[in-house]
């Protein structure tokens, strides 16, 4: 099975690499479209700002590309947040994949949240073979709101979506990479599904 992670300059590329690895998978990075495009799995990580990350997808014409991939695509942290309707961050626009916004917390919570969230609600084959409440690990400023696509919550202060799905496309507000076995899981879980 041939899984390339999408390189656009905004991600987390070497710990998801890693993670892969430990579960027996070789990932290709790459920019090119045939190669994505011919992919059996695709991970759109990312880390940084979302305006820049946006332009970055829209310079190497990815944003047209992303939308269009028939195989499954794993969207992580802000990748899945650019799969959103719109962000708030930088007031962009997104790849309208998932049906909700990307908002920022309010000034009551600090930012960015960093550290360990219980999730709940999972309602996906992503999930198989993880127990509901488990702790995974956050690291980020906005949220996505709860939506028809939502398959897994925080039910924090403010309830957010920790997870989406929508067809062929998933995405993870929390670091698989940077979950232990349970985030090892989840990503098998996405291979093989």
């Amino acid at each position: 099975m041939k899984t390339v992670l999408i390189d656009y300059g905004s991600g987390n590329i070497k710990s998801i690499q890693f993670a892969l690895a430990r579960i027996g998978c070789h990932a290709v990075l790459s920019n090119n479209p045939e190669m994505i495009k011919n992919a059996d799995r695709v991970i759109f990580p990312g880390v940084g700002e979302a305006s820049n990350a946006m332009l970055k997808l829209k310079k190497s014409k990815l944003d047209i590309l992303i939308p269009d991939l028939k195989q499954p695509v794993l969207g992580i942290c802000l990748g899945m947040q650019l799969m959103c309707e719109h962000t708030a961050e930088g007031d962009t626009d997104g790849l309208g994949i998932f049906q909700t916004n990307v908002l920022k917390f309010s000034n009551n919570i600090k930012v960015p949240q960093v550290g360990w969230n219980n999730i709940t609600k999972l309602s996906s084959q992503l999930f198989d073979n993880v127990e509901e409440s488990v702790y995974m690990y956050f690291v980020h400023s906005f949220y996505a709101t709860i939506c028809q696509d939502t398959v897994a919550l925080i039910d924090g202060t403010i309830p957010y979506s920790a997870a989406l799905k929508n067809n062929n496309f998933y995405g993870v507000q929390f670091h698989p990479e940077k979950s232990g076995k349970i985030g090892e899981q989840i990503l098998k879980n996405f291979l093989i599904n």
